[in-house]
């Protein structure tokens, strides 16, 4: 297997609008999952998914600080029963919000397609995270770049059936 070609960070991408953009964008891909049982946005195919399709869940967590109930459509990859998720917020500088839901409590929901189920989330330890990051670039190599643009070790989050 080729390392994937790393694309440049894009200007402007730490702007704090950025955070804005992908929030609104998130809730409106949510809306259409959710409206058409997946028909609609279950599959990604943006970036480096443009020619070959990644697989898009929806993960809803509860709020560490709210309570309330938060749903966000993410890119995910099948791994036995267990669902693994990637951290990624694009390469920003911090972790998305639904990784520190997960932390703060493990038990979430995934939906694909019409189909919802429970599962209990965890942060996959070092050795874990060695084996899946090259099947998860495998599948959508624009990890790697993500990668690439920030500081932080991207999560990789391992949902089993609760």
């Amino acid at each position: 297997m080729t390392a994937p070609k790393l694309k440049a960070k894009p200007k402007g991408f730490d702007r704090p609008g950025t955070v804005r953009v992908i929030k609104a964008m998130s809730n409106l891909h949510t809306r259409l999952y959710r409206a058409t049982g997946g028909r609609l946005g279950k599959n990604w195919r943006v970036g480096a998914a443009a020619r070959s399709a990644v697989p898009v869940c929806l993960l809803t967590t509860t709020g560490r600080k709210s309570g309330q109930r938060r749903t966000v459509p993410l890119c995910y990859l099948r791994e036995g029963d267990a669902v693994v998720l990637v951290a990624s917020q694009g390469g920003l500088p911090t972790n998305p919000q639904w990784f520190f839901n997960v932390k703060a409590n493990p038990e979430v929901q995934i939906e694909i397609g019409k189909r919802r189920s429970d599962y209990r989330a965890r942060v996959a330890d070092p050795d874990e995270r060695a084996r899946l990051w090259p099947k998860l670039v495998e599948l959508y190599a624009d990890y790697a770049s993500y990668q690439s643009w920030t500081d932080r070790e991207i999560p990789v989050v391992v949902c089993e059936p609760a």
